[in-house]
């Protein structure tokens, strides 16, 4: 069995690839990286090392790397692939798109058989957005075709990898706990499922849980610690007035889910607290600037912050420390982030009300809106 996997970075080599290796598929990683790709071709196999006390390490095997740039060798890999997935970033699939849609229009014309294209990106609807992009650049014949033979199911992704120097450019560090969840409904009747992912029904309780609580609370934590001076996450997380934050952001995101999802209460308190004492391992360094980079994506309507604040908002429900976050995510002033220069060129010339209404699509009168400015006029005063 092969695999094609789009983007060979630590989450693509520490989690997906590792996954799917262990499941018996031939890794093949398509990437613009020239260091990673002559190297993953050369060994065929890097080292996996998990963050914990007793730093575990797994060699991933049956692995090996085509570079991205090689429209006709990523057509080729997709044309040829049992399970085509991505780890890129959510705005990075229309970059890629090309390549899995000339790929399909090869498998189309000689007949092959169901192919999956799953995108493990932190998104909503990731896959769907994808096929989205791919089926915009095939003819209307082979869509047709492409529609019953392409499944594009969608999918939430969950591990923690921090950005990392090591001299070994493959070797990566993951921390112990994974969740790979994948839409059943959205697959081929017949498909076989892959160990190590967790197949449901229904995607949508699974992936809102993971954005609102893990995504939320890990953003919160870099632009509430940024702001108070820390350097890491793990930093961050022995202030008690920045885990009362990120705290106070998660309670407002779990009654969300639980009032939208009917999810035990307890439970949930339970899985809140996990991702706290995830975000607390010692065994990471983790920084902020890596957490909260791209703000505007983070900033946008459908995303981490602004979607379950406005789900609390249409259930009366507090938005104080989601308020808080987003006030705290227009402080984010790193000049290597491209999304972080354009926020504090649009809040130094026209406001911040202005800039929040331009990213978040929140009217300027709109109370959640005039929360986030009181916020954000506190943090500045």
């Amino acid at each position: 069995m092969r695999a094609v996997h789009f983007g060979a970075g630590n989450i693509g080599r520490g989690f997906i690839g590792l996954i799917l290796s262990r499941a018996g598929y031939e890794v093949v990683f398509s990437d613009v990286n020239e260091t990673l790709v002559s190297e993953l071709r050369r060994r065929k196999q890097y080292t996996v090392e998990l963050a914990n006390d007793t730093k575990d390490t797994e060699t991933v095997t049956n692995v090996t790397a085509i570079d991205g740039k090689d429209a006709s060798a990523v057509a080729d890999a997709v044309d040829h692939a049992d399970l085509v997935t991505t780890a890129v970033g959510v705005s990075i699939l229309r970059h890629i798109a090309a390549g899995i849609a000339e790929g399909i229009a090869r498998r189309v014309a000689r007949g092959a058989g169901p192919l999956h294209v799953i995108a493990c990106e932190n998104a909503i609807g990731g896959s769907a957005q994808l096929k989205e992009h791919v089926f915009a650049l095939l003819d209307e014949a082979t869509r047709a075709k492409a529609e019953v033979l392409v499944y594009f199911p969608n999918a939430a992704v969950d591990r923690i990898v921090p950005i990392q120097h090591h001299e070994d450019p493959l070797h990566v560090q993951v921390e112990p706990f994974y969740e790979w969840v994948v839409d059943r409904s959205q697959m081929a009747p017949d498909h076989e499922e892959i160990e190590g992912i967790l197949y449901v029904q229904d995607l949508e309780p699974y992936i809102e849980r993971k954005l609102f609580t893990v995504n939320t609370g890990h953003c919160v934590a870099a632009y509430i610690g940024y702001i108070a001076g820390y350097a890491t996450i793990q930093e961050a997380m022995k202030d008690k007035k920045v885990v009362d934050s990120i705290q106070g952001a998660l309670e407002e995101t779990g009654a969300v889910l639980v009032r939208r999802f009917g999810l035990n209460q307890g439970e949930h308190k339970k899985y809140i607290a996990k991702i706290l004492d995830r975000f607390r391992n010692p065994n990471l360094t983790d920084e902020v600037t890596r957490v909260g980079r791209s703000p505007l994506r983070k900033l946008s309507p459908n995303d981490r912050l602004v979607r379950p604040a406005l789900q609390a908002q249409e259930y009366g429900i507090p938005t104080d420390h989601l308020a808080l976050g987003m006030a705290a995510a227009c402080k984010f002033d790193i000049t290597e982030d491209p999304e972080a220069v354009e926020l504090q060129q649009v809040i130094r010339s026209h406001g911040v009300s202005v800039a929040l209404t331009r990213y978040t699509s929140i009217p300027a009168d709109d109370p959640l809106l005039r929360q986030v400015v009181e916020k954000y006029d506190i943090i500045n005063s």
